[in-house]
């Protein structure tokens, strides 16, 4: 935790500040990108998003308090700005959101980034019948393994409810599949 107080001040300082946030981004565009991807399904709209989150993470540096993790802290800004710009996706385009997911999964078969198959797509589509919370829970303990203690900290949700939203979207997923 000193370490991670030692880099937050280096990214802090301006004749430190250039340094460290490459350090930042090479030890998080990565899984950042990859969170992002698992929520907005574009490879595309995911580099929209990370940068759009680094810039975010950048600008809000100063009013970090520490009271959780800097990668939990980042998650949630890349988290709520991937949800933000699904929402505004869909206002623009004139659609729900789940219509604009379910566009986005029949579009990750003409994706060059993409490599999943028939089961990854019906998967995607049992996701997007799930609520939002429930999309994000499991999309988190299962394409990313996060903890539950982890996601608790991102989602600012008890562990318990999490442990309670991921089985429920098990089950909605499971009977999605074998039923269609």
């Amino acid at each position: 935790m000193q370490e991670e107080k030692e880099f937050i001040a280096s990214l802090l300082n301006p004749q430190t500040q250039n340094q460290a946030f490459q350090e930042l981004l090479r030890e998080y565009q990565k899984p950042l990108y990859n969170h992002i991807r698992n929520i907005v399904l574009s490879h595309d709209d995911a580099d929209d998003v990370l940068q759009n989150t680094f810039v975010k993470v950048f600008q809000n540096l100063k009013n970090f308090k520490g009271e959780s993790k800097l990668f939990s802290w980042m998650y949630r800004i890349a988290t709520n700005e991937a949800l933000t710009f699904l929402n505004q996706k869909a206002r623009k385009s004139g659609i729900s959101s789940v219509e604009l997911q379910n566009k986005a999964i029949d579009n990750l078969k003409a994706d060059v980034y993409f490599e999943g198959d028939e089961i990854q797509i019906k998967l995607q589509k049992a996701i997007a019948e799930l609520p939002e919370k429930q999309q994000l829970v499991f999309k988190m303990k299962y394409f990313e393994d996060l903890k539950y203690e982890e996601i608790s900290e991102i989602l600012g949700t008890s562990v318990g409810a999490l442990k309670a939203s991921y089985h429920h979207a098990v089950k909605k997923i499971e009977a999605f599949v074998t039923s269609n």
